[in-house]
């Protein structure tokens, strides 16, 4: 895990990637309780036995937004900024791109590709994936923007 001693430490990074992350298995405990928590109890996420036998796979797999809640889990495996404020921005072109079976792993990388002033802050963008182990392709990718005030 790196630690940057500011936003502009950070912004500093710009091209190079930070991470990967370590590695954090999906069980499926955490695919019920994300499904309990969201009323998301779509058969593919939730039955094992109706997925055993219907799903590509024969297992269950994550639902693509529990995997964008555990950046906030998995972020901070590569990275923390010693900045006294962030405020979490939002995201751009978030896509779901690979699915993520139950006791599959996942981690984390991201590349800082833009730093922007704005206003008394910096505003950073991170080319964000969480890719999943023994894939070429990432389950997720996305733009994350905080804003960073020092």
């Amino acid at each position: 895990m790196r630690r940057f001693e500011n936003a502009q430490a950070l912004a500093a990074e710009i091209g190079k990637p930070i991470g990967p992350g370590e590695w954090f298995e999906i069980t499926q405990k955490q695919i019920d309780d994300y499904a309990e928590a969201t009323g998301d109890n779509q058969w593919i996420h939730v039955d094992v036995e109706r997925a055993a036998r219907e799903a590509p796979g024969g297992k269950t797999i994550a639902h693509g937004y529990l995997l964008l809640s555990l950046l906030g889990k998995l972020q901070p495996t590569i990275y923390t900024v010693d900045s006294p404020r962030v405020l979490n921005v939002g995201l751009n072109k978030l896509r779901f791109l690979a699915p993520v079976p139950v006791n599959s792993r996942i981690r984390l990388t991201q590349t800082v590709i833009a730093a922007d002033p704005q206003g008394a802050g910096l505003r950073i963008t991170t080319a964000t994936e969480i890719q999943l182990e023994g894939s070429d392709k990432p389950a997720m990718a996305a733009e994350i923007v905080f804003l960073y005030f020092d």
